[in-house]
């Protein structure tokens, strides 16, 4: 239900968007993604905004005109682990109080400790994140890679193969690989059935790169590389490290190089792309260090700020 009335003067909140609503923020968060070199949202805001069942919370501030100038998203599937925060405001209305106004209607907004996302580390959200009390928890590096440098051959342990998903018959089985491989990591190791289906679903998914290591002998998965690419009006086709994970008993013996390797020439070669990138958290020094052996070197901070 939408609140009848404005909270913070500009602000109006709602717990579900109009498919117009949703145009409006998917035009501003490209606005804004265009002038800062970072898009403001993850993939996990923009699918759910497009799901009218997801809970969450929607802070929009408006000009006189209409003009959508400020969004902020609240994910409250998990209030326990903290409400996720995501806010924009429009590039050609910045400094006007438009963030500070979004920030002070998301915490009347909140009934749970914050975790705030600032994509592309800019100062200004940093600022924010000061005043509102919240401190920095956690860096996600972006690091790229020319494709036009050499990529090494994948050398694959004895007995391991590799072959292309099966959507509906290997998700189960996926699904359980996924949650061994990130046990510890606070978003990747918690996926569901729907959190998979609904990127299976999404118009880039290609079945082939997403490459699956498979023990020869009992036909059980070990790792995979799920690649992904993004294309978009006017900007340079880019590959992506999506996801790559290895089963904890498949580790130290080269499988996670090997589908690094895989996956980067699959991007090259067949889809015929010269640039990739992937995001891996500072604090995984392990996996920074291979893929930085592997020719990749950081590009952006993406930081995320939690309530004490």
């Amino acid at each position: 239900m939408r609140n009848p009335e404005p909270s913070d003067g500009r602000v109006t909140r709602a717990d579900r968007l109009s498919a117009t609503e949703v145009a409006d923020v998917t035009a501003l968060a490209r606005a804004a993604g265009d002038a800062d070199g970072a898009d403001p949202f993850d993939e996990h805001v923009l699918l759910r905004l497009r799901d009218p069942d997801a809970p969450a919370v929607h802070l929009t501030a408006r000009a006189d005109d209409g003009t959508l100038v400020g969004y902020a998203h609240l994910d409250t599937t998990d209030k326990t682990a903290g409400i996720g925060v995501e806010l924009v405001v429009h590039p050609a209305y910045r400094r006007r109080g438009t963030g500070r106004e979004l920030a002070r209607a998301v915490l009347a907004a909140a009934d749970g400790p914050l975790r705030a996302w600032a994509h592309g580390d800019h100062p200004s959200a940093a600022a924010l994140a000061v005043d509102l009390g919240l401190h920095r928890a956690r860096v996600l590096w972006q690091l790229r890679r020319p494709l036009t440098a050499p990529v090494p051959d994948p050398v694959l342990p004895d007995g391991v193969t590799l072959r292309a998903y099966r959507p509906g018959t290997d998700d189960e089985e996926w699904l359980a690989l996924n949650a061994r491989a990130f046990a510890e990591h606070p978003e990747q190791g918690r996926w569901s059935a729907a959190d998979l289906r609904v990127r299976l679903d999404e118009p880039w998914f290609d079945a082939e790169g997403f490459l699956l290591a498979v023990d020869g002998s009992t036909g059980r998965l070990l790792g995979y590389h799920w690649t992904k690419v993004h294309e978009r009006p006017g900007s340079a086709r880019i590959g992506e490290v999506y996801v790559l994970g290895v089963d904890p008993s498949a580790h130290r013996g080269g499988l996670g190089r090997a589908l690094t390797a895989a996956g980067l020439a699959y991007l090259r070669d067949r889809r015929g792309l010269d640039r990739v990138m992937l995001y891996v958290d500072e604090s995984n020094t392990s996996a920074v260090a291979l893929y930085e052996r592997l020719g990749f070197a950081r590009w952006s901070a993406h930081v995320n700020y939690q309530s004490t």
